[in-house]
């Protein structure tokens, strides 16, 4: 095998497991420099955030538990292309599914800067996928779910609720 050949193997790699093991941090810390240092994000919306994504990661590990799945690397023998090895079912994505929810509900705050996000939840889904831990409709699934959670927590507006 080339130099050439090897060093890009290993930069693929590497930027897979970017994709799909560290990106979400940095999207987390993307809310908390929204609300935190940037200011363009409320506290009310900055819950409705982690709620969101809180039903989402809790939804997600429900379904996996009651439908579980197969990941790609147990079926196909590959090691995965991530930091950890992933256990559990592999549908739905718990990963694409708060991805999702947090550029969702920044979305609905923020057009411009949610779509930044989404292109980021995007990468993550993507990310899963090459790092040979989960299928495409696990990807959809996760996201469809976060999307779902985003704007339902956003619909209900249940801090508002809390207030009166």
């Amino acid at each position: 095998m080339s130099y050439t050949i090897k060093m890009n193997q290993i930069l693929f790699s590497n930027i897979t497991i970017f994709l799909a093991s560290f990106l979400i941090w940095f999207m987390f810390a993307g809310l908390i420099i929204l609300w935190v240092i940037d200011g363009r994000m409320r506290k009310e919306q900055v819950l409705h955030t982690i709620l969101a994504m809180l039903i989402a990661w809790t939804l997600s590990t429900m379904i996996k538990s009651l439908f579980p799945s197969p990941r790609p690397f147990e079926v196909n023998g590959a090691m995965p292309l991530t930091l950890t090895t992933p256990s559990g079912g592999s549908f739905p994505s718990n990963h694409a599914a708060v991805a999702f929810s947090l550029a969702v509900s920044i979305w609905l705050h923020n057009k411009k800067v949610g779509n930044y996000f989404l292109i980021l939840a995007v990468l993550v889904g993507t990310g899963r996928m090459l790092g040979n831990v989960h299928y495409f409709l696990d990807i959809l699934g996760g996201a469809v779910l976060g999307i779902i959670t985003a704007v339902g927590v956003e619909k209900l507006h249940l801090f508002k609720l809390l207030k009166k």
